[in-house]
């Protein structure tokens, strides 16, 4: 089962997650990571869930069109990733900024 550590408020949080995970629906239905996790819409649009992983990150699929679009290149260079659209198969420790990331305007059309 994968661990996981999660960096929130100065504290650490850890816990085993069943393989195949995805850590907003397991805050969702109040098990680990609630209550530590902040997230919000589950679908990649609102950035609440944006969490910097620390390691593990080689054992992650690549970012998807989501992370892309509204984490942007920097930010995920820096290591940022949306937990809604990751489901997790090892170990992994991330972070979580004490405020959430601002979503990257939108061009105009």
């Amino acid at each position: 089962m994968p661990s996981v550590v999660l960096h929130r408020h100065g504290q650490v949080h850890q816990g085993e997650v069943k393989e195949n995970t995805n850590l907003v629906v397991r805050a969702g239905i109040k098990q680990f990571p609630h209550p530590h996790l902040r997230y919000g819409c589950g679908m990649g649009k609102c950035l609440r869930c944006a969490c910097r992983i620390l390691k593990g990150a080689e054992h992650l699929p690549e970012p998807n069109w989501k992370e892309k679009a509204r984490l942007g290149d920097d930010r995920l260079g820096q290591g940022y990733r949306l937990m809604c659209q990751i489901w997790f198969t090892h170990d992994v420790e991330l972070e979580q900024d004490e405020a959430p990331l601002q979503p990257l305007a939108v061009p105009a059309a």
